[in-house]
């Protein structure tokens, strides 16, 4: 670990630098924020994230964590005490940039609320080290902000520091007495805790008062998302209860922020593998695109029985959302129309891969069509297995930068259900399927009379769209990606990362989004299935 000596004339210019920033910082808040800002303690846009009766979505040791009188309890006993500190984690999601806002009551000892942070298996299963918004018993931690595991304490109460470099906070700032503050919080009663993490600018307040405001400037070690979780500390015998906790998203301002919805298994190994889908665009994003932040979540959790995600916030400060899952009649979006619509309506971006296009005629059908400008539609489409060649990539488009024609064999949906006249849709990815792809009977997904026609015709299927909609939004969808390995075709994959970004309402490079080709440990990491014995 590095360390860097300055003197104090050095201390006093940086802190004055610094001071003269964060006060055009905050003046600039203000006047954006207007009368929310007056508002103060407003509730808009938060959501309860504990039920009041029950630990579900929570995970904890059960020898130390249990709900009593509607409060998240942990308690030790000199019969029961603890070798390490132990913590009780909201698996629902992580967090990135937010409110939260509860009440805690603490009898000795002390305890904390870990925000963006990380597990630390090698200590135990409910091990957690992050940043931590300290409270205890006594008269000196409570408002701090400290690093479990890491770098220690970043503020004490009443100070406004920025980490620097080495790992340690300077101190450029007061938000008030330490003693004074102190006074404001009620001993073994009930507090309010509220915590705000807007990129890596974070403020504590107890009982409606700022106790500690800091920078984090400490690149290599700084944390944009992680887990949330309360502390049960090692010690004494304690008794901490957490209720009424509300978790509000806010949108990233130097971010794009894209949330994949991976669909719960489905096809056996190496096919419909969103999970691991996902997992191989989201890796490529955060490492060739800085200005975005990919989040995935599973639908397959066991109390999932909708195939849709459990965080109730998870798409409240989304830019683009991306639906990899099973589509048709069972399509999970068909329960959430109205919850996406509403994103939509704010320019939301929405990109369905694979059976994520298929929807039933109908509303779930007129929702793609207006958000994405296509759809499969059974009984109109079709879904053979064939090689697509010869294939035209719209010339004119950010998605197909740096694409070079490309051959690929895929279960290539096409004959989509698009407006007449492809009115606001740009083709972006064409061809024209061989005659083979109309060798099976007639049915709602193998063949129809249309699609005949047009093959007849020599009518090459667009097999990949976008749309840029009324409200700003933008949507994309393509009908390739049954295959896993698909994942691992250069171009096949700098299309759909162009198109992500595009999606999301940012520029695309000239040459497109590079990406290394996945290797075949990454390929086949994070599948639904193991791999079957030869």
């Amino acid at each position: 670990m590095s360390t860097i000596t300055l003197n104090l004339r050095a201390i006093r210019s940086r802190a004055a630098i610094y001071s003269g920033i964060l006060v055009a910082v905050l003046l600039f808040a203000v006047l954006a924020s207007g009368a929310t800002a007056l508002a103060g303690d407003s509730e808009a846009g938060f959501r309860p994230i504990f039920d009041g009766k029950t630990l579900t979505g929570w995970d904890g040791d059960p020898n130390y964590w249990s709900v009593e009188d509607g409060a998240i309890t942990g308690r030790t006993s000199a019969e029961n005490p603890l070798e390490h500190n132990t913590f009780v984690v909201w698996r629902r999601g992580l967090l990135d940039d937010f409110e939260l806002k509860l009440q805690y009551r603490i009898v000795d000892g002390n305890s904390g609320i870990q925000y963006r942070s990380f597990p630390v298996p090698e200590v135990g299963k409910w091990s957690i080290g992050g940043y931590q918004a300290d409270f205890e018993a006594g008269d000196t931690y409570s408002g701090i902000l400290y690093d479990e595991r890491a770098r220690g304490v970043l503020a004490q109460r009443g100070e406004k520091t920025v980490i620097q470099e080495d790992h340690k906070p300077l101190v450029i700032g007061s938000v008030g007495n330490s003693a004074e503050l102190q006074k404001h919080i009620k001993s073994e009663e009930w507090n309010d805790y509220h915590i705000i993490a807007r990129g890596y600018h974070f403020v504590h307040k107890i009982n409606g008062h700022v106790t500690a405001e800091v920078y984090d400037e400490d690149v290599s070690t700084r944390r944009r998302d992680g887990l949330l979780a309360f502390q049960c500390h090692v010690g004494p015998p304690m008794i901490v209860q957490f209720r009424n906790i509300r978790l509000k998203r806010l949108p990233l301002q130097d971010k794009k922020k894209i949330v994949f919805i991976a669909g719960r298994p489905s096809h056996g190994y190496g096919s419909h593998d969103h999970f691991a889908g996902c997992m191989i665009l989201k890796n490529a994003l955060e490492k060739n695109v800085p200005g975005v932040h990919p989040v995935v979540y599973r639908s397959d959790h066991p109390e999932d029985k909708t195939a849709w995600i459990l965080d109730s916030t998870a798409l409240d400060n989304a830019d683009a959302v991306v639906l990899y899952m099973d589509g048709g009649s069972g399509h999970p979006l068909l329960q959430h129309l109205d919850e996406v619509g509403a994103l939509m309506k704010r320019g939301v971006g929405l990109v369905c891969i694979h059976y994520a296009v298929e929807m039933p005629k109908g509303p779930g059908g007129k929702a793609l069509l207006d958000w994405t400008g296509g759809y499969f539609e059974p009984g109109w489409s079709v879904n053979p297995h064939w090689t697509m060649t010869n294939a035209t990539l719209a010339a004119d488009h950010p998605i197909t930068r740096g694409v070079q024609p490309f051959e690929l064999h895929d279960e290539w949906y096409y004959h989509m259900r698009f407006p007449p006249n492809m009115s606001g849709v740009q083709a972006i990815l064409s061809a024209l399927p061989p005659k083979s792809t109309l060798d099976r009977p007639e049915g709602p997904h193998s063949n129809n009379p249309h699609v005949r026609k047009a093959i007849a015709a020599g009518e090459k299927q667009v097999l990949a769209w976008a749309r840029e909609r009324e409200d700003g939004g933008r949507g994309f969808g393509c009908t390739g990606a049954h295959f896993h390995r698909s994942w691992g075709h250069d171009d096949f994959r700098k299309m759909f990362l162009n198109a992500l970004v595009w999606a999301t309402g940012l520029d695309v490079p000239p040459d497109g989004i590079a990406s290394r080709a996945p290797t075949k440990a990454e390929l086949e990491a994070n599948m639904d299935y193991p791999r079957p014995e030869k």
